[in-house]
C-alpha cells in the first residue's frame, strides 16, 4: 500500500536556540529527520513530504532529497519526494496578518500547506523528534486498514519519557480507553523535576508519569483536510486576532473533532523510546542515545548507504 510520511520542519526552534531540525546530531552528523525517513522506508512508506520554510529547500535537498530520489521503497518503486512551503501565502484572504508576525500558524496550518501533495494515507510527525523503529511499523500497519473517512491513529508515549529537566515542555495530554482516544488537551508548561515528579504549571496540577501524551505522531487519510481547514479558518476568525505567536495545533484540532463525534482515533503504542531536543542542553543526551543505537546494530554505519 502506498503511504506518505509528512515531516513538519518549518518551526523556528526558538527554545532550542536555532534550527534544531538541521542540527547534525548522529555519529556521522545525521539529523533527526534522517532517522525518521530511514525508519519509515523500512516500515513500508514510499513517499516523503517535507514541510519547510521556502528558504530551506536547497539545504533540505542537499541533506535528504538528493539521496532519497535514488532510493527505492519496500515495494521496489522509486521513493517520491516533495517540498511543501509553510508561509503566509496559504492563509485565507479574509484574515489580516499582523505586520509584525513572523512565526507560522502552527501544526494545523503546516499540514494544510502540504494538502496538494498528499493523495494517500499518511503519517505526520515533527522533524525534531526521534520516535523509534517500532512506531513506524505500527503506524504503517494501521494505515493499511484505516477507514477512508472519520478515522485516524496516533502513537502515544508516556509523559515521563518525553519531558526535559532543562525547562518546561508542551504536550498533548490524552485520555485513553480501550485503545481509543477520548480527549486531548494541550498542556503548555509541563515541568519535570529531578525526583521524577511532573507538574502542569499552567493549571497548577500534578501529572502521573504514565500519562499518555501525543508527540505529534498522527495517521490520517486525505479526508481529514476538509474538517482541518474548517477548524483553521474558525481559529483565524475567533482566536488568532493580533496575537503574534498564537498557533493552531493538531492535538487541539483532533480534540475538537473527537468532541463533535466526527473522528475516532486508535491509540498505538511503540516498544521503542521517544527522545528529542526541546532545549540545547538536551543535545548531549540525544547524541548518546543515537550512538548507542548505532552500536547495537539498530542502524547501519551510514543512513545513506
Amino acid at each position: 500500500m502506498k503511504a506518505a510520511l509528512v515531516i513538519m520542519a518549518a518551526g523556528l526552534g526558538s527554545r532550542y536556540g536555532g534550527d534544531k531540525q538541521v542540527d547534525g546530531i548522529g555519529p556521522n552528523n545525521e539529523i533527526l529527520m534522517e532517522y525518521s525517513v530511514h525508519d519509515a522506508l523500512r516500515a513500508g512508506f514510499g513517499k516523503v513530504v517535507f514541510i519547510i520554510k521556502p528558504e530551506m529547500e536547497p539545504l533540505m535537498e542537499r541533506i535528504c532529497g538528493e539521496y532519497l530520489r535514488r532510493r527505492t521503497a519496500k515495494d521496489g518503486s522509486p521513493v517520491e519526494v516533495s517540498y511543501a512551503f509553510q508561509d503566509f501565502s496559504s492563509v485565507p484572504d479574509f484574515y489580516r496578518i499582523p505586520s509584525e508576525r513572523t512565526k507560522p500558524f502552527g501544526t494545523v496550518h503546516a499540514l494544510l500547506c502540504a494538502e496538494e501533495f498528499i493523495q494517500e494515507p499518511f503519517c505526520v510527525i515533527n522533524a525534531d523528534d526521534y520516535y523509534g523503529i517500532d512506531a513506524y511499523r505500527a503506524m504503517y500497519e494501521q494505515l493499511t486498514t484505516l477507514s477512508p473517512e472519520g478515522h485516524g491513529a496516533m502513537v502515544g508515549y508516556f509523559l515521563k519519557n518525553t519531558a526535559s529537566l532543562h525547562g518546561t515542555v508542551s504536550r498533548g495530554v490524552c485520555a485513553v480507553e480501550n485503545g481509543k482516544l477520548l480527549s486531548v488537551r494541550e498542556a503548555l508548561k509541563i515541568q519535570l523535576y529531578p525526583d521524577g515528579t511532573l507538574r502542569d504549571l499552567a493549571e497548577d496540577i500534578s501529572l502521573s508519569p504514565d500519562t499518555v501524551v501525543s508527540m505529534n505522531f498522527w495517521g490520517f487519510t486525505p479526508w481529514i483536510f476538509a474538517p482541518m481547514r474548517a477548524y483553521f479558518e474558525n481559529f483565524l476568525r475567533t482566536e488568532a486576532g493580533d496575537d503574534l505567536k498564537k498557533e493552531c495545533l493538531l492535538p487541539l484540532m483532533v480534540g475538537s473533532q473527537l468532541e463533535g463525534g466526527g473522528l475516532e482515533i486508535s491509540v498505538l503504542h511503540s516498544a521503542d523510546r521517544w527522545f528529542g531536543m526541546t532545549y540545547r542542553e538536551d543535545r548531549e543526551r540525544v547524541a548518546e542515545e543515537l550512538k548507542a543505537l548505532h552500536a547495537a546494530g539498530a542502524y547501519p554505519p551510514s543512513l545513506k548507504d
